[in-house]
């Protein structure tokens, strides 16, 4: 974005997401002033430009929502709509380096462009650039993919940082030896919270829905969508709770038995309590 004139002698500018200011006259002609000056506070067009700046923070927000909600349900996303958001340079931010799988599930790639002709450009686990063109890829949940501790090391040496948390994603396995009959998960019980509001602000800080005494987080898991939960509290409850038991309900809400419950629900439920439960308070001298 270029500079734009703002009253006798300074021009202002976006620079690095903030209002800049620069003098037209004078000994400090062309130079970008340390700070705004007072003159400019209230100028329309630094206002302007404050209120442009916001919407682009709230745009790259959503860009990053909208990524990890695509790599968190793993459903396809169209080739072409990918190439078509590429050049936004907050869409790219969210999408650059983000793995995908195209037309061969075992083949995974870190993205690193698109064409306007749907052509995507990945790195693929050899190290070598390609160019795929499938009418549709998958933003795979790390728990899907194979080998994710190589991958994980491969993306190292590449130095790879992803805006979306995906490769580095903390994930959960379900285990083998459920019993038959069980719903409820109670690893990460009994977490204690100073009041019921300090709990559920965490839950929403972290991106949960609360709703009733529940934080919640609702994940498409292969062909349904399950909704994982875990007890925080009845609402308007002032003093100390504890985090409850997690549990999965289908979407009629009936709970389901841990062992129809699917791995990116699994996963996800078990991060959910799991980043609950870090919250807790610690007192001094006791274990974490």
């Amino acid at each position: 974005m270029g500079w734009l004139s703002a009253g006798d002698g300074y021009e202002v500018a976006l620079v690095e997401g903030r209002v800049a200011a620069r003098a037209t006259s004078g000994r400090a002609a062309g130079r970008q002033l340390k700070s705004l000056p007072k003159a400019l506070k209230d100028h329309p067009e630094v206002d302007r430009l404050r209120r442009f700046a916001e919407w682009l923070d709230r745009h790259a927000t959503a860009c990053v929502e909208q990524v990890d909600a695509w790599m968190v349900s793993s459903l396809p996303v169209p080739t072409g709509l990918l190439a078509r958001v590429w050049p936004d340079e907050a869409w790219q931010a969210a999408l650059r380096d983000v793995a995908v799988v195209g037309d061969d599930p075992d083949e995974v790639g870190f993205l690193r462009g698109a064409t306007d002709a749907g052509e995507l450009r990945v790195v693929n686990l050899d190290g070598e650039t390609v160019r795929l063109s499938p009418r549709t890829v998958t933003l795979p949940h790390p728990v899907l993919l194979p080998d994710l501790d190589d991958i994980r090391e491969f993306a190292a040496e590449l130095g790879i940082v992803q805006r979306v948390e995906q490769i580095h994603r903390a994930t959960w396995r379900r285990p083998d030896d459920l019993a038959a009959k069980a719903t409820q998960v109670r690893e990460f019980t009994g977490g204690r919270y100073r009041s019921r509001f300090a709990l559920a602000a965490r839950a929403t800080s972290l991106g949960y829905r609360v709703s009733g005494g529940y934080a919640t987080a609702r994940v498409r898991d292969g062909e349904r969508t399950v909704e994982a939960s875990v007890w925080i509290g009845e609402p308007y409850w002032d003093e100390e709770v504890e985090t409850g038991g997690l549990t999965w309900q289908d979407q009629d809400g009936h709970a389901l038995p841990l062992g129809e419950v699917g791995p990116v629900a699994w996963s996800e439920g078990m991060r959910m309590a799991a980043a609950l439960h870090a919250g807790r308070v610690i007192e001094e001298g006791k274990d974490a």
